[in-house]
């Protein structure tokens, strides 16, 4: 069933209309369930994401959720980052590549669903394999209470800090980006919680306090 607010999402887009309409086609051939979810189309088995589509300026693309486990068999799958460590994507550039590779496409989705289905896990990074950069370290040695918050926070925060500190090339954005953050990891927050209040997505920033009245 076609969810109406993927209707909205692909009237709204301004590039590759043709082409994420024919990705949908392909994912309720599949008979999979259309939801919308991070602002994207979001297709389900039995509640659990199978994959998004997006599109991107030079290409629009399948988001397999769990594509690190897929027999990647042609040779299609690309991941985005090395800080990805289980999303994959099959990139398109036109609708006629799209319909060239449809049977392949949707070889590929089946092999999705059975993945969901079996229940197979993800094995996820260590933590203690994640960048610690120097400028971190440093405060870190130096300023024990904020070591001490640091290492107060869950797992997923703590990494999603050390992501966005490495992210950085120079040592004066690093810098930059630890200053900026660091009232937050003092008062317990991660890098996308909500710090004033007024989210409809707690704890997570959905963007509410830019609607503040000035």
């Amino acid at each position: 069933m076609k969810n109406p607010q993927v209707d909205v999402f692909i009237d709204k887009v301004k590039k590759w209309e043709p082409e994420l309409s024919k990705l949908r086609s392909i994912a309720l051939e599949c008979q999979l369930e259309e939801g919308y979810k991070w602002k994207h189309p979001c297709y389900m088995y039995q509640d659990k994401n199978i994959f998004l589509i997006h599109g991107f300026k030079e290409y629009c693309a399948i988001l397999f959720m769990k594509g690190a486990l897929l027999n990647d068999g042609e040779k299609l799958l690309y991941q985005q980052t090395d800080n990805v460590q289980f999303g994959r994507q099959i990139r398109f550039t036109s609708l006629e590549e799209i319909e060239t590779s449809e049977s392949t496409l949707k070889q590929y989705i089946f092999e999705a669903i059975e993945v969901e289905k079996a229940g197979i896990k993800v094995p996820l990074k260590p933590h203690e394999d994640y960048e610690v950069v120097e400028e971190f370290q440093a405060i870190m040695d130096t300023d024990y209470s904020f070591k001490i918050a640091f290492f107060a926070l869950t797992p997923g925060r703590q990494r999603g800090y050390l992501l966005h500190f490495s992210g950085a090339k120079q040592s004066a954005t690093r810098m930059s980006r630890i200053e900026n953050v660091r009232s937050r990891i003092m008062n317990g927050k991660g890098l996308t919680d909500c710090i004033c209040g007024l989210s409809k997505r707690m704890p997570n920033c959905d963007g509410s306090h830019k609607n503040q009245a000035l």
